[in-house]
């Protein structure tokens, strides 16, 4: 990154513990080469897994946007993966994440082995996710959000600034449930970070960006657009006023071949409960979040890889969309 706040295309300092982490983010934090970005000096950590794509630069680019210092992680965790399979294909690309990192301008990556991330074994002390762990994605991956969570609060405890800078962490919003975990998480352990939310990134066709899309056969990639287009067509009903008739796009995402559907809900987007309807009328009574604003979810395999989707839904009054009889 240049003082006028524009991204070169030098790849970014490489870490692997956290005392390096700590040394070099002091470093910088204290030199404020960006102090015009944000004052007091601030950073921003956007942790991931590696397997990079444009949705993870549009993080990136948000977090580098708003603070002075940027630290990326990248760490694939074992506690996440329920199965082992799964664990060994996730995409491991780290020489081409970096590439995609100097161009958004980050300057620290942190990429820890699972020895220094877990250095006593595998942990017996977790954080747990509770019961809005245990819904949808937790339902289908028992202790995924457990391990997610356990992770998360120790790499924003590794990127803890020193006391005169803020401090802000992003997530993007296609998982969904991931970033109220991670936000409930924060508030009743008192982090002391801003979780920030990064709005999900499509391909021109409407799929949204993911590190399994690389997996999909072109076939299964046609089918599973049936994802984005039935979150669509609830959003379009929601804001004519419309029932939104889960049933009937539940039998769309059924329908598809190649695709197995897992769960299409309506949801409060902060406690992840499903949102009763009333009748005809198709909307509820509840008021989601509190500000007006109803979550539909979607998940499902494609083939041999299970993706994930959501939209926010609002009625023309302003209110959260309920659902249909269905």
């Amino acid at each position: 990154m240049t003082p006028d706040g524009n991204a070169t295309n030098t790849l970014p300092l490489v870490v692997s513990t956290p005392a390096e982490l700590r040394t070099i983010t002091a470093r910088l934090l204290r030199a404020a080469p960006y102090a015009e970005v944000t004052v007091p000096p601030s950073l921003g950590l956007v942790p991931t897994m590696g397997g990079l794509h444009e949705g993870h630069a549009e993080l990136v680019r948000t977090a580098r946007d708003a603070n002075s210092v940027v630290v990326v992680s990248i760490f694939v965790n074992p506690l996440q993966f329920g199965d082992p399979a799964d664990l060994r294909r996730y995409p491991r690309t780290l020489d081409a994440d970096l590439r995609l990192l100097a161009g958004c301008g980050v300057d620290v990556v942190l990429v820890p082995s699972v020895e220094t991330m877990y250095p006593g074994g595998e942990p017996q002390v977790r954080v747990s996710a509770g019961r809005m762990g245990e819904v949808f994605e937790g339902a289908s991956r028992p202790g995924h959000f457990d391990g997610m969570l356990t992770v998360v609060s120790k790499l924003l405890n590794l990127g803890l600034p020193a006391a005169d800078a803020a401090y802000r962490a992003y997530f993007g919003e296609k998982d969904a449930q991931q970033l109220a975990l991670v936000r409930r998480m924060v508030l009743d352990l008192n982090l002391p970070v801003d979780i920030r939310g990064v709005p999900i990134v499509r391909d021109a066709d409407g799929l949204a960006l993911s590190s399994r899309n690389r997996f999909l056969e072109p076939a299964e990639r046609r089918a599973a657009l049936v994802l984005s287009r039935v979150l669509a067509g609830l959003r379009e009903r929601a804001a004519q006023g419309e029932p939104l008739d889960l049933a009937s796009a539940r039998a769309e995402v059924a329908a598809e071949e190649h695709v197995e559907l897992d769960y299409l809900e309506v949801v409060d987007p902060a406690s992840f409960m499903p949102l009763p309807g009333t009748g005809d009328a198709g909307h509820s009574a509840a008021e989601g979040d509190g500000g007006g604003r109803a979550l539909a979810v979607v998940a499902a395999r494609v083939g041999a890889v299970r993706l994930i989707d959501n939209t926010v839904l609002h009625r023309p009054d302003g209110g959260a969309a309920g659902t249909a009889d269905d």
